[in-house]
């Protein structure tokens, strides 16, 4: 391994997954390894299997560790949590994960690390202005990258629009647990989307998340100004954004 090298860690509510990442072309440089995340999610025992993770791998000491968290990451803090434990609230991401590894971690939302990787590496790549990325499933994750730069928790699925929570509505789990058809849910999608075109007029919208990979059913539903366009990175996008920016890099 050289120093184009970085590690990125994806940690969500059922498995952390790693990888050893080409910072210069995106690429995994080795076979992603999956840890089923501990129960219950406390802390320490996800900081012990994140070290267990890194461990797998023969590393340069200096190699730049990025991780994903699901949740909001404000300087290193979690606001608040949803799917892990409750006691990751007020936690210092970064400090936690540094000290279970021996290593120098840096901690991001997962969609935007998400976001980071599409514009560096896939569907946004070359794209000037702003690109909002979106990635549809349990709830809507959401990043914001203008010009290159990352503006961090947007947490647009949070977003009130006609009277309900926007992920309540539009996320791919309602279409699932409501039994919406592809029609009745990009309709929900379609308002989602006029609204958040509004707030920040971007440049393109990327669409991610596993219910991507059937975006021939619902995006040519869709009107935007903007083109909207699926997320190419698919299930490596997190571990590569979190080594992007462990590497001091966004696009």
């Amino acid at each position: 391994m050289n120093e184009q090298i970085g590690f990125g860690i994806d940690i969500g509510g059922s498995g952390i997954k790693g990888a050893p990442v080409d910072l210069a072309t995106g690429e995994l440089t080795a076979e992603r390894v999956r840890i089923p995340t501990p129960s219950p999610s406390k802390p320490e025992a996800v900081a012990a299997t994140v070290a267990e993770l890194v461990a797998a791998f023969d590393l340069p000491d200096g190699a730049p560790v990025g991780l994903t968290f699901p949740a909001p990451i404000k300087h290193g803090i979690v606001p608040f949590i949803a799917n892990l434990h409750r006691s990751w609230k007020g936690v210092d991401v970064p400090d936690l994960m540094s000290k279970a590894t021996g290593r120098r971690v840096i901690a991001v939302n997962d969609a935007d690390a998400a976001g980071v990787a599409e514009v560096a590496y896939g569907a946004a790549k070359g794209v000037p202005g702003v690109v909002l990325l979106t990635t549809l499933g349990t709830g809507i994750g959401s990043a914001l990258v203008v010009d290159g730069r990352l503006v961090p928790n947007t947490e647009l699925g949070h977003l009130e629009i006609d009277g309900h929570e926007a992920e309540h509505r539009a996320s791919s789990a309602a279409k699932e647990t409501q039994g919406l058809s592809w029609t009745e849910w990009a309709a929900r999608l379609q308002r989602f989307y006029e609204t958040v075109e509004m707030l920040f007029s971007p440049d393109l919208l990327v669409v991610g998340g596993g219910v991507s990979k059937k975006h021939e059913k619902f995006l040519p539903l869709l009107s935007t100004r903007a083109p909207i366009v699926p997320a190419t990175l698919r299930n490596t996008a997190g571990i590569v954004g979190a080594a992007r920016l462990a590497a001091g890099g966004a696009t």
